[in-house]
């Protein structure tokens, strides 16, 4: 079996879906029946990194839209025919959907969150989003907003969720280097991560945090916001603390590597995200690895990372009243990762995408064409 991919990044990518496509990559390589996985990125902002065997990552197309479109071509022109295409990304769609059906080869579309959650500005990619052979959800609540807009609303769909490499994380004690780094010696920590994009503006809690900090101050004098992540919101978010006048318990440190991730989880003594447009939720599951005590949304895809609540507390994102009581019982939990975690291991995400990538394969392929 041969596959081809599209996606906007994965090795030498940043945040959650490039995990979450680093993963993908490395158990489609190891699906017993896969002979060779074709990816063709979009984006690689960081260092490249070590691929699995049997994967071709194809970076040619990086840096334009042309340039994608010409290394598309000729990986598609090189190989004789693909098993399967699978699309990263529904901005991808229309490119993946014709090369699915000029290779008689069913289409696979992933969708990750609020990409997904309402029609795209492009008409042709709403009319093929009813037309692929199946797709895939990182969520629950991804997958019945995406129904709700596509049409016809039939097409079969498969739920994927993040998997979390256990041996990357686990408990430990503050690292004396980052306590030192950002002065947080003998505070009490909460940590967001996650991405600071304008256009997202409140989307992942940062908002809701801050407007609770000055209660939270008072009842807990020694608490700091640890709030992690970059983006074109960052200095929105910074005159937001001053002007709340908690500018001195915001730490804003920007990226975080990876290799650096895990110890900064484990200075926290509450990770929490009080999101409203979260498709999943990736950090949630690597805190809870740390042993940190989570706190998360019940509107979004981050109640399916706690698997409703069973792993952490579930807040009403809105509720400021809700935060700040999420926040005092979750300092009373013991630094321990949850039983049941491993519902998200790598060997259960991998079990998962071996199954859908048969039935899939399996599918009759649709004899359907666009419309528009």
């Amino acid at each position: 079996m041969k596959v081809l991919i599209l996606l906007t990044e994965a090795f030498g990518g940043y945040g959650g879906i490039a995990q979450y496509n680093r993963d993908l990559l490395t158990a489609l390589c190891a699906h017993p029946d896969c002979s060779e996985v074709v990816a063709v990125p979009r984006l690689m902002p960081g260092a490249a990194e070590p691929i699995p065997e049997k994967l071709d990552y194809l970076a040619a197309g990086i840096g334009s839209k042309h340039a994608y479109l010409r290394t598309l071509l000729r990986a598609v022109c090189r190989n004789r025919g693909f098993d399967l295409v699978v699309c990263g990304h529904i901005n991808l769609l229309p490119l993946a959907y014709f090369l699915g059906r000029l290779r008689r080869a069913p289409v696979l579309l992933q969708v990750y969150g609020i990409d997904a959650w309402r029609p795209t500005s492009s008409a042709l990619t709403n009319a093929l989003a009813g037309r692929v052979d199946a797709f895939v959800s990182i969520s629950e609540v991804t997958s019945q907003r995406f129904r709700a807009w596509v049409e016809p609303p039939g097409v079969r769909g498969f739920l994927l969720p993040n998997a979390v490499r256990a041996e990357r994380y686990g408990p430990g004690p503050k690292n004396p280097v980052l306590l030192q780094r950002y002065g947080l010696a003998g505070k009490t920590v909460l940590m967001t991560l996650g991405r600071m994009w304008a256009s997202e503006m409140y989307l992942k809690g940062f908002d809701r945090v801050l407007e609770a900090l000055p209660d939270l101050a008072r009842e807990i004098p020694s608490i700091v916001y640890l709030a992690a992540g970059d983006g074109d919101d960052r200095s929105r978010l910074m005159e937001k603390a001053r002007a709340m006048g908690v500018a001195d318990r915001v730490v804003f440190p920007g990226h975080i590597n990876e290799n650096e991730k895990a110890d900064h989880y484990r200075v926290a003594d509450v990770f929490i995200m009080p999101s409203e447009g979260e498709g999943f939720g990736l950090v949630f599951l690597e805190a809870m690895a740390c042993g940190v005590p989570v706190v998360a949304s019940k509107t979004d895809g981050g109640r399916e990372a706690l698997r409703d609540g069973t792993l952490g507390i579930l807040i009403d994102p809105a509720s400021r009243e809700e935060l700040k009581a999420a926040v005092h019982s979750s300092l009373q939990r013991p630094r321990t990762v949850p039983p049941g975690i491993e519902h998200f291991s790598f060997s259960n995400f991998s079990r998962r995408l071996h199954s859908i990538v048969n039935e899939v394969v399996r599918f009759p392929l649709a004899d359907r064409t666009p419309s528009v």
